[in-house]
């Protein structure tokens, strides 16, 4: 929950850092005629975000200890450590380096068991050991740490490289299968059946030497790669039971760095002004499957589609709300219940209300129905609309009291074990603090009156 409420406060700081922001942005683009810019929001998440930092370092003592639900499903299917296997490329910085320093890009989840060079010389992993050039690298660790591990340090996997069409999956050898006293390389695996042994699993012994010279043995979990349409048939023919109940990166060709390259020219391009945000974050999303660093297939599995849905409903009944006058009706109610506080009130009212309201609606729906109203509200006060869509966006974006109001809370209720309740014994003194710091920050950096 610290996790969920850490990435919370922090994507308040920029104008793609929270949906609100940006559909604020767009509320007043509409109102205004000019959307607020990439970094409008920085002056008062920065602060915000700061303050809730320091607190989560020390109130993560407020929850409950409890074990996390989901996390024995996933044990379930880790039987053992895999061994995989990696080639270390022509001018890689760990050359001349020591396995010590090559394993501490690992954090301490994988491991490099031995050496082999020139083909047939086995070398044990100590730490001092010095590294070469194309010397082949035995590792262990889980398939989604190996993967983390070669993407960061940039080695090579065994095997053909992936195309587009590539798959990955995991299986058990069973007793009948053809596998069993034969190595991939007697079966020629790679061009009879198009599959890549990318790791193996044996429980009780450990794997040194290369996966096309292991003879398999019934009840060995392997991690094999494949075209999609192949992959299935091929998998039965060999009597190798597969594992669908988690999904492997190990061995795709995403090529990691693209995507935050990506990332970080859309964000550019909105920052300079150049491109919309929808127009640059759509070009994004072309450019990441046209480099293929992601399938189709993945994209649409991405897509969040109740939330699309909702945000679909949504938006007609928040124009509806302004053009039929709707939003005059509650902001005239609104302008009763203020009549006579200070403008610093009336916008930590409508912050307040935000909050309250985000829970039963969902952030994005808050601001969608929430923005015209402050901003109608504002007006009436004779009041700059600015500051208050600011604390729409502030409010909406920083639900802490409950599971539904964002998704980041929803994905940590079942790996943290945490009920209902738990939520607010962090959730409402950190509410307090976004409320004592936002407001005034807001009023600083945003004038109430109408310059």
């Amino acid at each position: 929950m610290p996790m969920a409420s850490a990435s919370l406060i922090g994507g308040i700081v920029t104008l793609v850092g929270t949906s609100p922001n940006v559909i604020v942005s767009k509320v007043r683009a509409d109102l205004t005629g000019k959307p607020f810019g990439m970094f409008d929001y920085a002056p008062v998440g920065l602060c915000v975000a700061a303050a809730g930092f320091v607190f989560l370092c020390l109130g993560w003592r407020l929850l409950p200890r409890r074990d996390g639900g989901t996390r024995s499903m996933e044990a379930a299917f880790t039987l053992e450590r895999y061994t995989t296997e990696a080639r270390l490329p022509p001018g890689h910085p760990a050359i001349d380096g020591t396995v010590a320093a090559l394993e501490a890009q690992g954090d301490g989840e994988v491991g490099v068991a031995t050496i082999l060079r020139e083909r047939f010389r086995r070398y044990p992993a100590s730490p001092d050991f010095r590294l070469k050039a194309d010397d082949v690298l035995l590792l262990n660790g889980e398939p989604d740490a190996l993967e983390r591990f070669v993407a960061r340090t940039g080695l090579t996997l065994a095997g053909a490289a992936p195309t587009a069409e590539s798959v990955v999956m995991e299986g058990v050898v069973t007793a009948e299968s053809e596998l069993v006293g034969r190595t991939a390389a007697q079966l020629d695996l790679e061009h009879s059946a198009g599959l890549a042994i990318l790791a193996v699993s044996r429980r009780g012994r450990r794997i040194e030497q290369r996966l096309s010279s292991v003879r398999f043995r019934g009840g060995d979990v392997v991690v094999v790669r494949g075209r999609a349409a192949a992959l299935a048939p091929a998998l039965g023919t060999l009597k190798v039971l597969p594992l669908a109940a988690r999904e492997i990166a190990l061995g795709r060709n995403d090529r990691s760095w693209l995507p935050a390259a990506i990332l970080i020219a859309a964000m550019a391009l909105v920052a300079l002004h150049v491109v919309p945000v929808a127009v640059a974050f759509f070009g994004a999303v072309v450019a990441v499957l046209l480099l293929r660093s992601m399938t189709p297939h993945e994209a649409y599995q991405a897509v969040e589609w109740p939330v699309l849905v909702l945000l679909g409903a949504l938006i007609p009944i928040s124009e509806t709300v302004s053009t039929t006058g709707g939003a005059d009706l509650i902001a005239g109610h609104l302008t009763t219940l203020v009549q006579g506080l200070s403008p610093v009130t009336a916008l930590g009212a409508i912050l307040i209300l935000a909050m309250a309201v985000t829970p039963f609606l969902n952030n994005a729906a808050t601001v969608l129905v929430m923005g015209p109203i402050a901003a109608k509200l504002a007006t009436k006060l004779g009041l700059n609309p600015d500051p208050f869509l600011m604390a729409v966006a502030l409010g909406a974006a920083c639900d802490f009291l409950t599971p539904i109001g964002h998704q980041c809370n929803t994905l940590v209720m079942g790996p943290g074990g945490y009920r209902f309740g738990d939520y607010a014994r962090l959730g409402l003194p950190l509410s307090l603090i976004v409320i004592a710091v936002g407001i005034p920050l807001i009023a600083l950096v945003w004038p109430l009156r109408p310059v």
